[in-house]
């Protein structure tokens, strides 16, 4: 044994030195540096090949090891010219026990094909060779534990395929080369191309390193590991996501097994469906569907929460009946009409018996009727225009929307919003309406829990106005409401190629790619900075195979579902004729 001890700043021995440990016990086989003993391995035998994060195990290991990985790059010329001699010594070896009649070496066959095919891509400057060095040190507190984990590791080292072999009387080199000073004291090294030390490199997992929170969901498996995605948005700077992808790579999917897992955890969600695709599933979890343009299915934009902590409430109000009116006209009336417009609303609110006592706001509200006839009241010829203006939504063809109180409270755990039954002429209207509720929600301060809101097929909320205002002003200030909005669009290239969707993509934190359209994939590969493989990954991703964002970590994942939540969020015709069947574990997304 042979210890080296080191002299403090001061001079005295044994007191702790800012530098490192004070003494430093030297083992034919381990060291014992400030109480506790370590010992070193060298990896000296490779697999003939090496997958995807191939280094993983060991660096995830629970126990207190090391791994160093020193690497040295060959000059093209000296690689040329060994791969030249190994092939040379290979053909030779081959050739020689071929004359005298010996059987065919299968391993050294294999090994001249690996070199030349390693030869040409070299040639072609397709890759380049490098020594590596791989080492191993192993920390435990006293010498008893420090076999058992020197031999755990050893066999975790076997399962991989890698031989590792103890640093004997070479202990203090072999801990000086697995500190991060870049020194290979061992130099026990071996070639490598530069495939296999991407696969290393830069010594992560290809598992998502998240956060470790009792609100995270699952979302699938990852597609290189075949380990669990789990992550948690509400965990992140902001809570937004989008879900990106062409028409039939299950994106809808995605989203609705996302909303279901949410409301597992406790979140509110509002949903904004154009298609009608989340009515079973609202309606198997007890939430509240609202289909607007169906008879009978209204929201009055004139009621009043009387339970908000909004001190304003009833001057919101106002400000939203100028809005509404201004997209039932198609244009914001002049200054003359916004002003006889406020004198209606404020009369009409009058009429109602509601003032600015916050106790009045209890009372029937009143209704777009009644500020048609105070605006018919009012002897300013401007008034006189919009009311005959405003006739075809109270007494004409469109008056279905507003002719009565609201029939529906969109309250509830989850509140669904289906408008695909809004003819094209009150589209616009029903979206607003359906915005101003969800808005309400989210930002009444006398009501804060986490929330989500999912805006499905949102290229089509974005050709609004007042729809595309909306996704703006909610990505920009969704986190300081507890709120996370998810978007779903299937055109990436229209989104990507405006400054609302540029600004909706950028304050989302989680990002879900899933199979593109060739034409589209250039600007998304652009804009979310994608390596080649994952351009060619999301090229040819299957049905329900996706790539999740977040920051600088990325990570392919297949979504799963259980039978009970396929049967509730699969819109697949097939699947919908034959519910009865037992569908099968992987989604088939729509």
């Amino acid at each position: 044994m042979i210890g080296i001890r080191r002299r403090s700043p001061r001079g005295r021995p044994g007191e702790p030195s800012p530098l490192g440990p004070d003494r430093v016990e030297v083992r034919p086989r381990s060291l014992r540096i400030a109480g506790r003993v370590c010992a070193s391995f060298a990896v000296t035998g490779y697999p003939a090949e090496v997958p995807l994060g191939w280094l993983e195990p060991l660096l995830t290991d629970p126990g207190r090891v090391d791994v160093a990985l020193h690497i040295e790059p060959i000059p093209p010329p000296v690689a040329a010219a060994r791969l030249r001699r190994q092939l040379a010594r290979l053909e030779a070896s081959s050739r020689a026990g071929s004359e005298r009649g010996r059987l065919a070496d299968f391993e050294a066959e294999a090994a001249a094909d690996d070199a030349t095919e390693l030869a040409a891509r070299l040639a072609r400057g397709q890759g380049k060779l490098f020594r590596a060095g791989l080492y191993i040190t192993v920390h435990a507190r006293d010498d008893d534990e420090l076999r058992d984990e020197s031999e755990r590791i050893r066999a975790l080292a076997a399962s991989l395929l890698l031989d590792a072999r103890p640093a004997s009387w070479r202990s203090l080199q072999g801990w000086v080369t697995t500190l991060p000073f870049g020194v290979d004291a061992l130099r026990m090294r071996r070639t490598m191309d530069t495939d296999a030390l991407a696969a290393a490199f830069p010594f992560t997992s290809p598992d998502l390193a998240a956060p470790a929170t009792d609100t995270a969901i699952l979302y699938g498996l990852n597609t290189a590991s075949s380990s669990l995605v789990i992550w948690d948005r509400f965990a992140l700077d902001n809570y937004n996501s989008v879900i990106l992808a062409r028409t039939g790579a299950g994106k809808s999917f995605l989203a609705k097994l996302e909303l279901l897992r949410s409301l597992y955890n406790g979140v509110e969600a509002a949903v904004i469906d154009p298609e009608n695709e989340y009515t079973r599933l609202c309606d198997a979890v007890g939430g509240t569907s609202i289909r607007l343009g169906a008879p009978g299915v209204r929201l009055n934009p004139f009621d009043l929460a009387a339970g908000s902590g909004q001190a304003d409430e009833l001057t919101r109000r106002a400000l939203f009946i100028h809005t509404l009116t201004a997209v039932l006209l198609g244009e914001q009336p002049g200054p003359a009409g916004r002003a006889v417009l406020d004198r209606a609303i404020a009369a009409a609110y009058a009429a109602a018996g509601i003032t600015s006592d916050r106790r009045t706001w209890t009372r029937p509200a009143p209704l777009l009727r009644d500020l048609a006839a105070a605006l018919a009241r009012d002897s300013d010829p401007a008034a006189s225009d919009l009311a005959g203006r405003l006739a075809p939504y109270v007494t004409g063809s469109w008056k279905g929307l507003f002719d009565g109180p609201a029939t529906v409270r969109p309250e509830g755990h989850l509140v669904v919003f289906s408008l695909r039954d809004l003819p094209d002429e009150l589209r616009a209207a029903g979206t607003l309406l359906t915005l101003d509720a969800i808005w309400r929600r989210v930002t009444d301060p006398a009501d804060r829990r986490r929330r989500l809101v999912v805006v499905d097929e949102g290229w089509l909320l974005m050709r609004e106005p007042e729809g595309a205002r909306f996704l703006f002003r909610l990505a920009k200030s969704a986190r300081k409401h507890w709120c996370g909005l998810t978007v779903v669009t299937q055109d990436a290239a229209d989104v990507l190629g405006t400054d609302l969707g540029r600004a909706v993509v950028s304050n989302a934190s989680t990002q879900i790619l899933m199979r593109q359209a060739p034409q589209a994939i250039d600007q998304v590969a652009g804009a979310f900075r994608l390596s080649g493989g994952e351009r060619a990954f999301l090229l040819s991703a299957e049905r329900g195979e996706a790539l999740l964002a977040a920051g600088s970590q990325r990570v392919g994942f297949q979504a799963i579902a259980s039978p009970a939540e396929y049967r509730l969020i699969t819109t697949d015709p097939a699947d919908l004729a034959g519910l009865d069947d037992e569908p099968g574990p992987y989604p088939e997304g729509e």
